[in-house]
């Protein structure tokens, strides 16, 4: 059975177990990755032309959370993947002397111990990517690299085929940029705008204030934001000096 084939029965099947609305594709798509090459867990996100890296699904909770903690620390192995272009191999190890902060809070809030991150082809929406998560990573070279950028592919074009049927309006992108997590991640961008209004400073340096107060908490960056939000936490209390 080739990989086409048994990427198009895995999502077949993905589809069945997760009916429901275009914006889900991205789940749909990473959980057929996991199914089709063995690994833990999946997730594809794409960086949109003003920059913004923008989840689109993951196979897991723990998969959906290893994203949000890389983008909480602003750094890890799918950032690099989106910006060389380049796969990247992270065992623990490398996690560690790497990306110290994304390995600290990846060890202690997921299950996963080693990442895989795969540059998609750029197309519709922007520099996309492809992370593979292990729970051991001595598993990580049995993966079959040719087999994963296969994959890559064909998710790409599933995407696109699906932009190309959906009816969207120029500038807010497919069905699939808008699914839960993507809502969750413009959340927080409203977050650091509001930020940056009532601290009188940029939406860039908010950001970094929010992102500090997530990893000084142990917590994903969304999680402030949705503090924010609520009414939970004051502004005020994220100015440099005024963090407990």
């Amino acid at each position: 059975m080739t990989i086409a084939t048994r990427f198009a029965t895995a999502l077949g099947a993905e589809t069945s177990r997760v009916p429901g609305p275009p914006e889900l594709l991205p789940v749909r798509l990473a959980r057929a990755c996991v199914a089709t090459l063995g690994v833990d867990g999946a997730g594809l996100s794409v960086v949109d032309a003003a920059g913004t890296r923008i989840p689109l699904g993951s196979s897991t909770a723990h998969a959906a959370c290893a994203e949000r903690l890389q983008f909480t620390v602003g750094a890890g192995p799918c950032w690099e993947a989106q910006e060389t272009r380049q796969p990247v191999f992270a065992l623990l190890a490398d996690l560690r002397r790497r990306w110290m902060p994304f390995a600290d809070l990846l060890t202690a809030q997921t299950p996963f111990r080693a990442v895989v991150a795969l540059p998609l082809r750029e197309d519709l929406a922007g520099a996309g990517a492809l992370d593979l998560y292990f729970t051991d990573d001595a598993r990580v070279p049995d993966l079959d690299v040719f087999a994963a950028m296969a994959v890559g592919e064909l998710v790409t074009a599933a995407l696109g085929e699906a932009a190309v049927w959906s009816d969207w309006p120029a500038g807010q992108g497919p069905d699939w940029m808008h699914g839960p997590d993507a809502r969750r991640r413009a959340a927080v961008m409203r977050a650091a705008g509001r930020t940056a209004m009532a601290l009188e400073t940029d939406p860039a340096t908010a950001l970094d204030l929010l992102r500090a107060a997530a990893y000084a908490g142990g917590r994903s960056v969304e999680d402030v934001a949705e503090d924010l939000e609520q009414g939970r936490l004051d502004v005020g209390q994220l100015a440099p000096g005024r963090r407990s």
